[in-house]
């Protein structure tokens, strides 16, 4: 489903990727560990599109990303991936549904028709009684989920996860990871995680290691 090859990128005289080379199949659930600085974060956004590589390709659903334009990448990105983030990236002032929604109106959805989704995804993940509280009246664990809701609101092909129990306790951060699995068993969904939680990394299909820019 997502093909990596070769792939380099540098910021200013630093190499953070030294020609990486990786594959994703759908359904599986990947995640990606190392130490701080081996070049995790930026592969995942690399992958996801919100960067370009200095050099190699990345062919996603068979399309070679890197030959968009910026508003065809964009739609792409819209509609085939979905992101969560250790820092949940709320809006404040939009209640949980409204969080949810924000990618669906952004893909030209009916109104209503998104609405109708983030409302039935949230109460999947146990909100039903949060979809009109605000970020600031939900605890960690609940924020996590508006924003995991959020990543699945245009049922993107692959989700993108950086640090994503990284800010949870313990439980909540249990509860995150089996919803991650439970969503793969109902949607066949495909993950890729960037983590140091090593619980998370050891449930996953493969565990890829990198270091100093490379996947060893």
């Amino acid at each position: 489903m997502i093909k990596v090859s070769s792939v380099t990128k540098s910021f200013g005289s630093l190499q953070v990727l030294k020609g990486v080379d990786l594959e994703i199949q759908q359904g599986e659930i990947v995640s990606i560990v190392g130490a701080s600085g081996a070049g995790k974060t930026t592969l995942l956004q690399l992958i996801g599109t919100l960067d370009n590589p200095d050099s190699g390709n990345i062919n996603f659903l068979d399309t070679n990303v890197n030959a968009l334009s910026k508003k065809e990448l964009a739609r792409f990105r819209n509609k085939n991936i979905g992101f969560v983030f250790q820092f949940h990236h709320l809006l404040p002032e939009f209640t949980a549904l409204e969080n949810v929604c924000i990618p669906g109106y952004l893909s030209n959805t009916p109104k209503k028709e998104v609405e109708e989704r983030a409302a039935e995804l949230l109460e999947m993940l146990g909100l039903k009684d949060r979809i009109n509280h605000k970020p600031s009246e939900l605890s960690g664990g609940e924020q996590q989920r508006v924003s995991v809701a959020r990543a699945l609101i245009n049922n993107p092909s692959v989700i993108l996860a950086d640090e994503p129990s990284g800010n949870l306790d313990s439980k909540n951060a249990e509860e995150l990871h089996n919803l991650f699995f439970s969503l793969r068993d109902k949607f066949n969904q495909t993950f890729v995680i960037v983590t140091h939680n090593n619980i998370l990394s050891n449930m996953s299909d493969r565990k890829l290691v990198m270091k100093d820019g490379v996947i060893i």
